[in-house]
């Protein structure tokens, strides 16, 4: 078996005579797996081990929660097909039921500013509740795609702030008027704290 050890460059360590500093050189050296094994054993682990011993919840318990996990999921749609549909320049998703969803990509957060080239490729998770898109490195959560929510809360606030500063009415006018005649906007007054 070998064994690399990292060394790290330091003018002020004291190295064990086993190891010694080369800057960045790595030194490989052989060790038998008896050694191995030794080493494994003495090495400290930050996590218990795996059984029915160290585990607070019965079993009834866990097979209860896990057919209510696939009740849940049997109800719920899935995804079973996603793809970037060039002609309507929407993102087309077969779901498990039956229907189909289409939404222009740069409504959705990470997808703004794609090209269709970087939409091509889609991965469907294992569950069927998400998508990645590799180009991009941006996932989608369909749950919260067929609740609305193209995005996370702050983006979604995002962009109706900006969709509302973009929008005229008369109200909006006439308050810019009105501000207008009086000089504009107040001017912003810098702040000096208070010598004590």
């Amino acid at each position: 078996m070998l064994l690399a050890l990292a060394v790290k460059p330091s003018s002020s360590s004291i190295a064990p005579e086993a190891r010694r500093n080369y800057g960045r050189i790595t030194i490989f050296r052989r060790m038998s797996w008896q050694r191995s094994r030794r080493l494994w054993r003495q090495e400290p682990r930050p996590y218990a081990p795996n059984g029915a011993g160290f585990m607070d919840c019965p079993k009834d318990e866990i097979d209860a929660a896990n057919e209510r996990a696939a009740a849940r999921l049997a109800k719920t749609p899935t995804a079973i097909a996603a793809r970037y549909d060039r002609r309507i320049g929407r993102l087309v998703i077969d779901l498990s039921t039956g229907l189909s969803i289409a939404f222009r990509p740069h409504d959705a957060q990470g997808l703004e500013a794609a090209k269709p080239g970087q939409l091509a490729k889609i991965e469907i998770s294992p569950s069927g509740f998400g998508l990645h898109f590799p180009d991009l490195d941006a996932d989608l959560y369909l749950p919260g795609l067929l609740e609305g929510f193209l995005g996370s809360r702050q983006w979604m606030a995002a962009q109706l702030g900006r969709t509302g500063g973009r929008s005229t009415s008369a109200a909006k006018t006439a308050a810019a008027r009105t501000n207008g005649k009086r000089g504009g906007r107040p001017k912003k007054k810098p702040h000096i704290p208070d010598a004590a």
